[in-house]
């Protein structure tokens, strides 16, 4: 089934917009099958920032994945799929994928992306970033990923926290085709 979704959540800060997409995916009128894979660092963090367990994210997805099932199919280029968002993206996470450090579930899915040339999307956070973080995400981008800071738009005058975590959901959605009925960019009337 080619509208299966990976969806990952590595040990980076933004559990609400990892949330709040899935929240997304299920809403959506061309809902795909979320395939779900959560590190222990997800999990830790998804506690600490929301006060959420891995049973609530796991209730969101259609499919779930123990990280430690390095066997498991998303392990396999015959696991037919849109492609693979992680959100939110350790600079770990970004490190093991472009070294093929591949010793977990979701490192090696997203091996498996580059290999079979299918969208990987990493949600990477991390502030200030280091040279050697500059230099990882330089090569992740080489390799075939899509590189997708959740950098806050001030043009769409989001009122909310909320307001922008939904509006970059709906950004990164977009880049498989799912397109939301939030905001979109219509440009600016006036000068230039």
């Amino acid at each position: 089934m080619n509208r299966r979704l990976l969806v990952g959540v590595s040990g980076a800060s933004g559990a609400p917009l990892a949330v709040e997409l899935l929240r997304r995916l299920r809403a959506g009128a061309e809902r795909p099958e979320i395939h779900l894979i959560i590190t222990r660092g997800g999990e830790m963090t998804l506690k600490q920032e929301m006060g959420l367990g891995r049973r609530e994210l796991e209730e969101m997805a259609d499919v779930c994945y123990d990280n430690s099932s390095i066997g498991a199919a998303p392990a396999s280029g015959s696991f037919r799929n849109m492609g693979m968002i992680i959100v939110p993206c350790s600079m770990k996470t970004v490190a093991g994928i472009v070294s093929g450090y591949s010793d977990n579930l979701l490192l090696r899915a997203a091996d498996v992306m580059l290999k079979e040339r299918r969208r990987l999307v990493l949600v990477a956070r991390e502030a200030p970033l280091s040279t050697l973080h500059l230099r990882n995400l330089y090569e992740v981008s080489r390799l075939g990923a899509v590189v997708f800071p959740p950098v806050l738009t001030c043009y769409s005058r989001p009122s909310s926290l909320d307001e922008w975590i939904g509006q970059t959901a709906d950004r990164i959605l977009s880049l498989f085709g799912l397109e939301q009925d939030g905001y979109q960019w219509e440009g600016m009337d006036g000068e230039n």
